[in-house]
Parts: structure tokens; sequence; C-alpha cells
């Protein structure tokens, strides 16, 4: 087998499986326990310290 094949054989099973397993992992991370506070800290942070003039 060339190596070509070898890579193409690695890619069509194994290369799929990881990443399906990291698109998963991705998907799930902001669910984890704990996550929602330093998510709404994430999302909040542009708006610290902000002085609008009134």
């Amino acid at each position: 087998m060339s190596a070509y094949e070898n890579l193409r054989h690695f890619a069509d099973s194994y290369g799929l499986a990881v990443m399906v397993l990291t698109f998963v992992v991705l998907c799930a991370w902001p669910f984890l326990p704990g996550s929602r506070k330093r998510a709404h800290d994430a999302a909040n942070s542009i708006f610290e310290g902000q002085d609008d003039g009134e």
C-alpha cells in the first residue's frame, strides 16, 4: 500500500471518529457543571468599568 492509501484509510476510519468525538466534547463543554458562572462573567466582562458619561 502506498502512503496515500494508508492516510486515506486512516482518515476514513479513525480520523472521522476523532472528529466526531471532538465535536461532541466541544458541544457539551458549556453544559458542564459550574460553567454557568464562567459564561455569565465572560458575557458581561465587556461592560465592566464602563463610564458612559451619566
